[in-house]
């Protein structure tokens, strides 16, 4: 993949450019959908991973093993967001909100979140999650992670974005990003989506409206990562809630 996004086309255009009938139409059947052209160039993307070994920037580390959360280490931004970060961020808020509210009101649930992210922000803040939720995580070889959600306290947005930094079969092997669905009265139902570079999916933070025989019910959804099996693997993770 050659660096074929300009400098100056900015993240918000980018994110604008997603055919969103489409990628809305797929998150509404399957609960996760790829973006069809990348968000982030190749260069980009290498810049972001350089960023994992610059700990200024973070407010926090995890090692997933210690905390039997898997096997690898993902690291929490600190504020100020760098600023791909919090201008993808920001892109992605606006198109993920008529999906949220939709949803919500497909399961009769409260919809709580205003037209602007920074009033949403201002909400989580007031909640008592004041500190950043967006993620830059690493894998090496062996390396996973567990199924989960990322909840973080009683203010929720239910979609997250994220953005694959290295390039699969070239950078990696492995490390597919995976989902189960809990369906009615039925087994769970998984899928593996492998991220190519500068790429996003947005999926599901916790569920998603299924259609039933009694209207639409709440079907849980968790995500991890499968193991990889040689190389490294960066991603970012944008969360649209901040944490406790």
């Amino acid at each position: 993949m050659t660096d074929t996004l300009a400098p100056r086309d900015a993240p918000a255009a980018r994110v604008a450019a997603v055919d969103w009938a489409e990628l809305t139409a797929e998150l509404d059947e399957f609960g996760s959908a790829l973006t069809a052209r990348p968000l982030l160039s190749p260069r980009e993307c290498r810049d972001l991973a350089a960023l994992y070994g610059d700990t200024a920037r973070f407010r926090s580390t995890v090692d997933m093993a210690r905390h039997r959360f898997g096997s690898g280490q993902y690291r929490y931004f600190a504020e100020p967001l760098p600023d791909p970060v919090r201008e993808l961020r920001a892109a992605f808020y606006p198109y993920l909100l008529p999906v949220a509210r939709d949803w919500a009101a497909k399961l009769g649930r409260p919809a709580p979140w205003p037209d602007t992210l920074e009033k949403w922000l201002a909400i989580c803040h007031r909640a008592g999650q004041p500190r950043s939720a967006q993620i830059l995580l690493r894998y090496g070889p062996g390396d996973w992670n567990a199924l989960h959600r990322d909840l973080f306290g009683d203010a929720v947005f239910p979609l997250q974005v994220v953005i694959g930094l290295d390039a699969p079969g070239t950078d990696y092997t492995g490390g597919e990003f995976l989902m189960t669905e809990q369906r009615p009265r039925a087994q769970s139902r998984g899928s593996a989506t492998l991220l190519p570079q500068g790429h996003g999916l947005v999926f599901t933070t916790r569920d998603r409206p299924v259609r039933s025989a009694r209207g639409w019910s709440a079907a849980p959804m968790r995500h991890g990562v499968s193991t990889v099996r040689a190389g490294r693997r960066h991603t970012l993770g944008l969360v649209f809630h901040d944490a406790a």
